[in-house]
């Protein structure tokens, strides 16, 4: 079996290893005749191709980059950040096997059978955040009154702010999706309109506490899934250096795909080569690996100058409010 880890030493780019190991693993599938290999092996050349950061990505940017202007222009009292990112080799190799881990696993427990290769390709097919954009707020206490809750207007400003941005964004080539969430509670500051396209994770909170609106877009000039997550600053320091952080969430993932010991060995190829994979993932230790332009010391202190690890970063915009910057171009 051919995975990621079997790349990571020779001291090769990011682009290097993805053309080696999607090569490799095309080469394998078809002597294998190994169906979701295939499909991996495709994922992998999508990635590669949003790593080489082409010309729609450009593109695509500025278009996030006009309704950056028109919150600095409706919003000059809020503080701001936009960013976006490219889900990293590491953490897109890791989705991708747990996946199939996580699907076969509950296919079987609930069937006692597995599924057939076309479903657990239909799953694949799903991914819509390889491309990721954030956008955070905050009101300063400056432009708080006295008695003023700073928490209820951020949530205000953050519903209204999800709402105007489907329509924006629809008028200049993207179409949001509609997201399958039945049963979950809506908020009364979420308007109905907009709704059915969100995955409110301030109303449903996550079991980790994790709070966050979750909208995806699909591009029609780069025709490209995009995901658009919405926070306040609170909820933000949560996610990244709080008990909501990435670490955490993996410690998670760890726990829900160590689960081989209840799925058959030898009876499905697809789970125990994609379980394999990702233990091995799981295990790996960042200050053995050479990656050009990637170093670490250990899993906490990282230098990560080729999206490899923690992604790699296409919209670094952030926004002081107008009082303090009125630059916007």
């Amino acid at each position: 079996m051919i995975s990621l880890n079997d790349y990571l030493y020779g001291g090769d780019t990011v682009f290097k290893i993805l053309k080696c190991y999607s090569s490799d693993l095309r080469n394998s599938a078809l002597k294998n005749n190994n169906q979701i290999d295939l499909v991996h092996c495709n994922f992998l050349i999508q990635l590669m191709e949003l790593l080489e950061h082409n010309e729609f990505l450009t593109a695509q940017s500025q278009k996030l980059r006009e309704f950056y202007k028109f919150m600095a222009k409706e919003y000059p009292y809020l503080a701001f950040t936009f960013k976006g990112r490219i889900k990293s080799l590491v953490r897109a190799e890791e989705k991708f096997n747990g996946k199939i881990v996580n699907f076969v696993y509950d296919y079987y427990k609930k069937n006692g059978t597995f599924p057939v290769v076309a479903e657990i390709k239909n799953q694949l097919s799903r991914f819509r955040d390889l491309i990721a954009y954030r956008i955070v707020i905050s009101m300063p206490k400056c432009h708080l009154k006295s008695g003023d809750d700073r928490e209820k207007i951020e949530l205000e400003h953050l519903y209204e702010i999800a709402q105007v941005l489907p329509d924006f964004l629809e008028e200049r080539g993207f179409s949001a999706e509609i997201v399958n969430y039945s049963g979950k509670k809506v908020s009364p500051l979420m308007d109905e309109n907009a709704a059915p396209y969100y995955k409110d994770y301030i109303m449903n909170t996550s079991p980790s506490g994790y709070k966050s609106l979750h909208i995806t877009f699909y591009d029609n000039n780069a025709r490209s899934f995009i995901e658009v997550q919405l926070r306040t600053k609170e909820m933000d320091d949560y996610a990244e250096i709080g008990a909501g952080n990435h670490l955490g969430y993996e410690k998670r993932q760890e726990e829900e795909r160590a689960r081989r010991g209840e799925i058959p060995e030898g009876q499905c190829v697809y789970f125990d080569e994609a379980f394999e994979r990702g233990i091995l993932l799981q295990n790996l230790d960042l200050s053995k690996i050479d990656v050009n332009m990637f170093s670490a010391v250990n899993s906490s202190l990282v230098n990560d100058g080729c999206g490899f690890y923690r992604g790699r970063l296409i919209l670094p915009y952030e926004h002081l409010s107008r009082f303090q910057n009125d630059q916007i171009d």
